[in-house]
């Protein structure tokens, strides 16, 4: 691998273990962001803040160069109680940062300073955006900073994001065009029937027995609806109703996820569930309603910004080490906001082992800071490939 020599690598895994004891939820990342805040100024960055209330932007200018690019990192943590017992675990019960972007956050950062540092010596013309986005999972900090005026106050050419990936080899990138993560639609809906004595079931409208069949019938939505060569999956995730054993209740309630490519094919599934939903109100006489709650676009790399994340990528662990043709994930990703407004890449950072080690959202995962490395080798070199000198 050709990687940058980092002197000042044991300050940023510092700083990283130091977020990563400190996690902060969606839109609270307060102490996050002053940290990166104090960071960028320190290394003379231009520094903005308050888009999504906690956004902070960095900017780094070189030569005369017209062209800007913006590269994100999130800062958000999750609400999971963390299983490790090392000395950086999480000091607040019940957050942790469960999916490392306390790592995403400390590369850029250790980008900027490389950059900042080595001003005279890295070759580039133009101008570099570091976007520190808050609220990552579920909250859609991306789209509430494009809202706030991200784009408009700070015009870039291209944006860029990266992602730590569990199940990949160290060493190794996925860096793929087309779709990369799925978009995601949560539903909820609602059963009533009428309630009665468990031991007089006659004498009312099973909404439970309603409800479990709705759950069967859902799943043939995807297998049956949808072509084999497309992917869907829908996903039920809660079922409540009832409180006492010996009643049937009134309602009932399930909740789920519908997760998709293609919003034709999200379309499709939607008219599908609606469809199951007025056969079992049909079938079993009871009343259905359901609401669906699009969340998360699909994140779509755009094909000339990916080439050149493929080439830069192939330059730092060997082409052999860079996965083009890796599966995208049916997990979502709000950096898909970004590239629906500009064109860009978003890949994933082989994070080492996945089952038994550091999966994404599992109490004992950690972020390998053997990585960070590649990390911040990677932005380094994807700004002077794109902003070389013309």
């Amino acid at each position: 691998m050709k990687l940058l020599t980092i002197p000042f690598l044991d300050e940023i895994v510092a700083i990283r273990r130091d977020i990563h004891s400190h996690p902060e939820l969606a839109f609270q990342e307060t102490r996050t962001s002053d940290i990166v805040a104090h960071t960028l100024s320190s290394l003379g960055l231009e520094v903005h803040r308050g888009l999504a209330g906690t956004g902070v932007v960095g900017i780094l200018r070189k030569g005369h160069g017209r062209k800007a690019i913006g590269l994100r990192a999130d800062m958000d943590a999750l609400p999971v109680l963390e299983k490790n017992d090392f000395a950086h675990c999480s000091r607040h019960h019940g957050r942790m940062h469960a999916c490392g972007h306390d790592g995403h956050t400390t590369m850029l950062l250790g980008a900027a300073r490389y950059l900042a540092e080595h001003i005279e010596s890295v070759d580039f013309d133009g101008t570099v955006y570091f976007i520190f986005q808050p609220a990552e999972e579920s909250e859609g900090g991306a789209d509430v900073m494009i809202k706030d005026g991200l784009f408009r106050q700070f015009p870039i050419d291209a944006v860029f994001g990266l992602h730590n990936w569990p199940g990949i080899p160290v060493g190794e990138m996925a860096v793929v065009p087309g779709p990369v993560m799925a978009g995601t639609c949560s539903f909820e809906i609602s059963v009533r029937g009428q309630g009665c004595h468990a031991a007089m079931p006659h004498q009312g409208i099973d909404t439970l027995v309603a409800a479990s069949h709705l759950v069967l019938a859902l799943q043939t939505v995807v297998s049956r609806n949808v072509n084999p060569c497309e992917a869907a999956v829908v996903s039920v995730t809660q079922i409540h109703g009832g409180e006492a054993l010996n009643v049937i209740p009134d309602d009932a309630v399930l909740r789920g996820t519908i997760r998709s490519f293609n919003p034709e094919i999200q379309a499709l599934v939607e008219q599908s569930i609606r469809r199951v939903c007025t056969g079992v109100e049909s079938t079993f006489g009871v009343t259905i309603g359901i609401v669906f709650d699009q969340r998360y676009p699909p994140t779509v790399n755009s094909d000339a910004e990916t080439g050149i994340c493929q080439e830069v990528a192939a330059g730092i662990v060997g082409e052999h080490r860079v996965r083009t043709n890796e599966l995208p994930s049916m997990g979502a990703e709000d950096f898909a906001y970004m590239l629906q407004e500009k064109p860009g890449c978003y890949i994933w950072l082989g994070n080492g082992p996945g089952t038994g080690g550091c999966s994404l959202h599992n109490p004992h995962y950690d972020f390998n800071d053997g990585i960070m490395p590649i990390g911040i080798s990677y932005w380094v070199r994807l700004v002077e490939r794109l902003l070389q000198r013309e």
